[in-house]
């Protein structure tokens, strides 16, 4: 995520003037890289023209290393530079316990006790801590700590958020229909759940309370990756900033990511007709076009990103 955007955001999405995205942008964190910068800047500005003050609660789903997690923290800077209250919240925050997650294996299947596909987050959690959030008063998140799988501690926010940003990898998937292929699609679908319940309870998850979690929002951004090769590429690029006692291998990279490529596949065939927003990744990991639902892409959506 080094290289810059081939083509300035606030071209792609038909914003003038460009001088007011390109303002914001240069008060996020430098290190960042730039077209993210952008990025964050044209969708506040963009949920802040169509919401107003009300506000409203956001989605911001992709495949695993699309950058999800860097383009919230820059919403979060955006809109303090802004003067905007936005919290934003991890799905994977708010993932199970690992001794919750091992009493599912222990009575639902084996492959519950990974955390990551639907069936493992705490969504009930998440809707209130949501709701809370667009009230004044405190409220208490928890905080997981991917290094010991396991919940660690909790943070502290403060309401009332103009908007609350939900992240995560499957935020906006649906349950599968008939036309995907009952047989296994990987080895381990094949090894691992040859008879389909895992499937079954990932999908069952999907479409109930995941779906009311995903309904509930106003507004869906999906960063489109490539293809799956780029998202184990990108994710052995997330392993290498880890404490070298915790990274995975590039073979366990591979496997994990089998978790998640059944309803990646699904989100990479559907969200680009159903999100509001579509940002489009390349294969270097820079933004390549920019698409607005109902609108063609560098579609006008906006008056720019620090203007009153």
């Amino acid at each position: 995520m080094n290289a810059p955007a081939a083509m300035p955001l606030a071209k792609l999405a038909g914003l003038a003037p460009p001088q007011d995205v390109l303002a914001c942008r240069e008060r996020l964190d430098a290190s960042a890289p730039d077209d993210y910068r952008q990025l964050a800047a044209l969708l506040v500005a963009d949920w802040r023209e169509r919401f107003g003050p009300q506000g409203a609660a956001v989605g911001i789903g992709g495949g695993q290393g699309a950058g999800k997690s860097t383009l919230g923290r820059l919403i979060a800077a955006a809109g303090a530079a802004l003067g905007i209250a936005i919290e934003v919240l991890s799905l994977d925050d708010f993932y199970l316990t690992r001794a919750e997650r091992e009493a599912l294996a222990a009575t639902d299947h084996p492959l519950l006790a990974t955390r990551g596909p639907p069936g493992t987050h705490a969504i009930g959690e998440l809707r209130q801590a949501m709701l809370a959030l667009r009230r004044p008063g405190v409220v208490s998140t928890p905080r997981f700590d991917k290094g010991r799988d396991d919940r660690a501690g909790a943070t502290a926010r403060r309401g009332p958020a103009r908007f609350v940003v939900v992240e995560g990898w499957c935020v906006g998937a649906a349950p599968g229909d008939a036309t995907e292929p009952p047989a296994p699609i990987n080895a381990l679908e094949r090894d691992h759940d040859p008879r389909g319940r895992w499937r079954a309870h990932i999908e069952a998850a999907l479409g109930g309370e995941y779906a009311a979690l995903f309904t509930a929002l106003d507004s869906l951004v999906f960063l489109q990756v490539p293809n799956l090769a780029a998202v184990r590429r990108w994710r052995l690029a997330q392993e290498r900033e880890r404490p070298a006692a915790q990274r995975m291998t590039p073979a366990e990279v591979g496997r994990f990511v089998e978790y998640y490529e059944r309803v990646t596949r699904r989100m990479l065939a559907t969200l680009p007709n159903r999100a509001d927003v579509v940002v489009v990744l390349d294969a270097a990991h820079r933004v390549a076009d920019l698409r607005f639902r109902g609108e063609g892409s560098g579609a006008r959506r906006g008056r720019g990103a620090c203007s009153s």
